[in-house]
């Protein structure tokens, strides 16, 4: 009983400390300025020049990749022929690299005989700073249609494209590849986009303030309910935070910039960036704000309601307002005022604004990412991140903290094996009788 007591205590004792390792406060936030945090499950894949050799990407697999300027790679996805479906690539310059306007990547789907599917393109902007950013290309099953319809094969080409001005290191970059759940049987749905919707900005929040630490990339977006959040960000930083947005209701988001404490009243254009994307990491929309070392706000302009339809429209923000999930803001600061401000992190505030109830799902069965539950309210309550929430769920402790499940379960078998052939070795010899009657455990 003692050997047993004791093999007990040293398993439970190297799991809890795993788990503790897995656990330690500030770990998800402890990346500084300009690093971006990858999808700690990411799989590394090599782009390919010809399409021929493209390796392909998995539904739902984050992977990770790399891309120099003026290449053009591609990769491989495989559809069905009743799904909708998107690629979606985040591009992560080096904290240090000078970036142009117009400068970015260009993603697209095409059939194995270069017919395209879908494209779109993501870049800086009038900012022109290096930070992460993101664009992704879909297909749309449309009634009628002829053009990338079909089950089979398809192509995903990431392109780059920089000036000669700019830094010419490689970007890594992020890829995912989604399928959306299909629809109820029977289900009757619109089939143009919507004409109108409450426009009106959102009034500002007077409730309590509170802090809330954002993460470094999407896979540590620090989840957010409605509330006004107070954070900080430095020159050439980027925070990510999500909030679970749910069909038929409506996102509002403001980012106000905190007073500089020095003397400095140097202006600096487009010096904070706040962005939206989609579930899917599609591009919504962005808005920019000016600085001169007094107080500073920019509001996300007013976007539908979360809708089906919207898919059919003509403009891209309202486009990509299509299906419920989580939505991701991120908050960036241009580098350029380390230069008049320091390099100290600005404080800044976060206002989120979620109407409306919400909807039924219009679709079959479990949602995934495209659907808001319970459980996740709950969790943008905690302010827990994706891995955060991960970890508290059974037996996915270590696993979401970076070590994979396998990694674990092999080495509990290792501790158990090992504790097991000492007590074997100072046991009778299998098949010997012991004292009550029982056989010590034979090892293999």
């Amino acid at each position: 009983m003692t050997r047993q007591r004791n093999r007990g205590r040293v398993v439970a004792a190297v799991l809890a400390g795993m788990c503790a390792a897995a656990a330690l406060p500030g770990q998800a936030h402890a990346a500084g300025p300009g690093v971006y945090a990858f999808d700690p499950d990411a799989k590394n894949v090599q782009g390919a020049a010809t399409n021929v050799e493209a390796s392909t990407l998995d539904e739902g697999v984050p992977y990770r990749s790399m891309i120099k300027p003026g290449e053009k790679l591609y990769y491989r996805v495989t559809l069905d022929d009743a799904s909708a479906a998107y690629v979606s690539a985040v591009a992560v310059p080096g904290d240090s690299g000078a970036v142009a306007y117009g400068d970015g990547i260009n993603v697209s789907l095409r059939e194995t005989d270069d017919t395209q599917c879908g494209a779109e393109r993501a870049n800086f902007g009038a900012g022109a700073y290096a930070r992460p950013i993101s664009a992704y290309v879909f297909r749309t099953v449309k009634e009628g249609s002829s053009t990338c319809q079909e089950s089979g094969q398809y192509d995903v080409l990431v392109e780059r494209e920089s000036k000669e001005t700019s830094n010419s290191d490689a970007w890594d970059l992020e890829l995912r590849f989604l399928q959306e759940p299909r629809l109820r049987s029977g289900a009757a749905m619109p089939t143009d986009g919507p004409e109108s919707w409450p426009s009106a900005s959102a009034k500002p929040l007077t409730g309590k303030q509170q802090k809330r630490s954002g993460g470094s990339g999407y896979s540590e977006a620090t989840s957010l309910e409605n509330g006004r959040w107070q954070d900080t960000v430095a020159p050439g930083q980027t925070r990510f935070y999500r909030v679970p947005v749910d069909w038929g209701q409506q996102l509002h988001a403001a980012a106000g910039l905190s007073n500089s404490t020095g003397a400095t009243k140097q202006f600096v254009g487009n010096a904070l960036t706040l962005s939206l994307d989609n579930p899917a990491q599609g591009h919504v929309s962005d808005a920019t704000l000016s600085y001169s070392g007094g107080p500073a706000s920019a509001s996300l302009r007013p976007l539908p309601p979360v809708a089906y339809r919207n898919r059919f429209a003509p403009s891209p923000q309202v486009s990509a307002m299509r299906f419920a999930g989580w939505y991701y803001l991120s908050v960036s600061l241009s580098p350029k005022l380390k230069e008049s401000y320091g390099a100290e992190p600005i404080p800044f505030e976060l206002a989120v604004q979620v109407k409306n109830k919400a909807e039924a799902s219009p679709y079959e069965g479990d949602a995934g990412v495209f659907g808001v539950t319970d459980q996740d309210r709950e969790v943008a309550r905690k302010g827990k991140n994706a891995r955060e929430a991960a970890r508290s769920g059974p037996m996915t402790v270590v696993a979401a903290a970076g070590i994979g499940t396998g990694s674990v379960l092999l080495l509990g078998l290792g501790v158990w094996t090992l504790l097991a052939r000492r007590r074997a070795a100072g046991s009778p010899a299998a098949g010997t009788p012991v004292a009550g009657g029982h056989q010590p455990p034979r090892v293999r």
